[in-house]
């Protein structure tokens, strides 16, 4: 099969790497793709939101199969394309993706189809949002309605703070995507990242992980798009995992259907374990980042049939995917200051080093500098990936490369996985 797999992130460096495996792959071209991703396929210098020119490059490779891999790229309707092209793809039409594309949208979809979520609130201006902030407790859960990076939700625990965010949103800190806000219950519980695929008809689950989204140690800092992430997480217990299928994974599916547009991708649920059952975060129309890499790690089962399972209608044929008995463990590194303003272009050293057979480092937000050197982006440029027989020998693996890596300008967390280590 000849696969093409747009995207220059850790997430689409970790695909590249687990569909390389695949007896069925003759060729794979990656677009744009990085540095990490030109050792292992073909790189193409196009945009992941260039649909026309996806397009072209899908029907010049003579493509069997497109993977998206960000969010972008199916807000700009490449599966749109790729669908009256009749090329398969695995990833949702722009239709479907405003699951993510749009809380505000997701918030009413709840609502249509009885999902369990939040409480909240839409304002399409800073006056209302504020107004709005009278309906709801502190802490106080304001969001950019649109794409963000994962970077546009603000947990403010005064109402002083909660407005500043309102302000900072319309006043463009997050582009487009702020141009409404959406305000909401904040959650008490533990949260957790639910994968499941779909063909347009069937489903069928595919993992779940524990993310650490804020900044720092001890869950400490803003909000970023995943400072680290480990799978299995305790929190997943087989009775929550049934309850996440049957009161939103299932749902979500036949709901979006049922309006139009057949979801035929990957869909991740971000939950909140509460003791009145899980409850929606949001919803990503994508495989999650930095989740997906221990997904991949973790994976034995071949990806590729999965994937074009979901393109072409057949997933109902394949039996469920089956993973190694290990826990994997990944620890983000990032340019100082990230998630907010960051210098890039600093020198990552040593990345490319043999830390071992359960060691994988995943490039994401860095290129290659003039002299093949490789130069961090201003946010999360590397993912140090390991697999142990438990939790604790994954983080010691992976945490012990990090230390061999020579970034002086970069930081990461290190308690990655505290949560289930305190149990």
């Amino acid at each position: 099969m000849n696969i093409l797999l747009v995207g220059s992130g850790g997430r689409e460096h970790a695909l590249a790497w687990k569909i390389k495996q695949s007896p069925l792959l003759a060729r794979l071209v990656c677009a744009p793709g990085n540095p990490g991703m030109a050792a292992i396929a073909e790189i193409r210098d196009v945009k992941a939101t260039d649909v026309p020119a996806l397009l072209a490059l899908a029907r010049e490779i003579a493509a069997d199969l497109v993977v998206i891999g960000p969010e972008v790229t199916v807000e700009a309707g490449l599966a749109d394309a790729l669908a009256e092209a009749g090329i398969p793809c695995f990833g949702p039409i722009a239709q479907a993706g405003q699951l993510e594309s749009s809380k505000a949208f997701t918030k009413g979809f709840c609502d249509r189809h009885g999902l369990p979520t939040s409480q909240y609130r839409v304002c399409e201006d800073a006056a209302q949002a504020k107004a709005a902030l009278a309906h709801f407790e502190p802490p106080y859960v304001v969001k950019a309605d649109g794409l963000a990076a994962g970077k546009g939700v603000v947990i403010a625990m005064d109402a002083a703070t909660a407005e500043a965010a309102i302000d900072d949103v319309f006043a463009g800190a997050f582009g487009t995507a702020g141009a409404r806000v959406v305000i909401e219950e904040y959650l008490e519980g533990e949260i957790g990242s639910l994968f499941a695929l779909c063909d347009g008809k069937t489903s069928m689950l595919f993992g779940w992980a524990q993310d650490h989204k804020r900044a720092f140690d001890g869950d400490e800092g803003p909000n970023t798009g995943g400072m680290g992430t480990y799978s299995p997480a305790p929190v997943f217990t087989l009775d929550l995992v049934d309850q996440i299928d049957h009161r939103l994974v299932r749902p979500a599916f036949k709901g979006i259907a049922a309006e139009g547009a057949p979801y035929r991708g990957v869909l991740f649920v971000e939950m909140m374990a509460t003791r009145h059952g899980p409850k929606l975060i949001e919803f990503n129309c994508r495989f999650g980042d930095p989740e997906c890499q221990v997904l991949m790690l973790r994976l034995e089962s071949d990806l590729v049939p999965y994937l074009l399972a979901c393109a072409t209608g057949r997933l109902h044929e394949m039996p469920a995917p089956k993973w190694r008995n290990q826990d994997a463990v990944c620890v983000v590194l990032a340019t100082e200051g990230y998630p907010g303003p960051a210098k890039a272009g600093s020198v990552i050293r040593g990345a490319d080093g043999d830390f071992g057979p359960d060691v994988t480092v995943f490039v994401a937000g860095a290129s290659s500098g003039p002299d093949g050197e490789l130069q961090a982006g201003a946010g999360r440029a590397l993912n140090v990936c390991a697999l142990g027989e438990d939790l604790g020998q994954a983080r010691e693996r992976a945490y012990g490369a990090v230390a061999l890596i020579d970034w002086p300008q970069g930081f990461h967390r290190t308690d990655i996985g505290w949560r289930a280590l305190s149990r």
